[in-house]
């Protein structure tokens, strides 16, 4: 069986346990809680960077709560790989486990993440994350890459809901990104003609900004349509984005999609 195809089916089995639990815990006072969703998007943006070309992807993900603790699993299907054999691959499988704690408005956490991905090395992060329940829930995670890349990434973002009719909320949302390589073993900084210079990769990074709506359906069900745009936020950023991409020499991008939730 394919590796792709072993990750797929993981996924699959973990939504499957998610809610075949649902009858266990039913009847039990302090139960965990479980979500899971999946996404159609028009390009898998991360960090800033493009890991798909002129292909829709698919991003299934599912979770389970209790007590703070949280496990995550997450994957990509890209539905038309660029320059591949397949026309489809399922290339990336992402777990987490997170632990969150509130004092008050202000909310901690701390976590741990493994990129399960095909054609490269798979990669490991630890996070710190600390927001505040006020207005625009400002929020900081700072993650720091433990597998081999040596690189520390952070992360601010604020968010808003307005209020709609029959439940419906519209959605803002807008984060900033800073990137920082210990070496030049991975990443470096290029220069305007897009050549490798011997300096540290250290700037600002990405940005992102987003509107979508929260649409419910029912009791359990939610419907999430949403358009970003992600940019480079300098100089330095918009050439490595540039010379990372093997689709194109883009550095900002365009995106939209549907989301379906689904919580107990």
């Amino acid at each position: 069986m394919k590796k792709s195809m072993i990750k797929l089916a993981a996924v699959i089995g973990f939504l499957a346990f998610i809610f075949s639990s649902m009858n266990v815990w039913a009847d039990q006072e302090d139960k965990p809680s479980a979500s899971a969703n999946i996404a159609v998007l028009s390009k898998y943006i991360w960090r800033g960077y493009e890991f798909s070309k002129d292909s829709a992807v698919i991003q299934p993900a599912a979770t389970v709560s209790y007590n703070g603790v949280s496990f995550n699993l997450w994957g990509n299907l890209d539905t038309d790989v660029y320059q591949a054999a397949n026309s489809a691959s399922f290339n990336e499988t992402d777990m987490t486990l997170s632990y969150d704690k509130s004092f008050g408005m202000v909310k901690l956490g701390v976590g741990y993440i493994y990129y399960g991905l095909d054609g490269v090395v798979d990669s490991q992060e630890l996070y710190l994350s600390i927001g505040l329940d006020t207005l625009l829930s400002p929020a900081l995670k700072v993650y720091r890459e433990v597998a081999h890349e040596s690189a520390w990434y952070a992360s601010f973002s604020i968010a808003h809901s307005f209020e709609l009719p029959k439940g419906i909320s519209l959605d803002l949302a807008g984060s900033v990104g800073y990137y920082a390589y210990d070496n030049t073993d991975t990443y470096a900084e290029v220069d305007d003609n897009l050549n490798l210079t011997t300096n540290k990769y250290s700037s600002f990074h990405d940005g992102l900004i987003s509107v979508g709506l929260t649409i419910p359906v029912g009791k359990y069900f939610k419907v999430v349509p949403m358009v970003a745009y992600s940019f480079p936020l300098t100089n330095n950023a918009k050439n490595l984005i540039r010379y990372t991409n093997a689709y194109s020499n883009d550095s900002d991008y365009v995106l939209g999609g549907v989301t379906v939730n689904m919580s107990f």
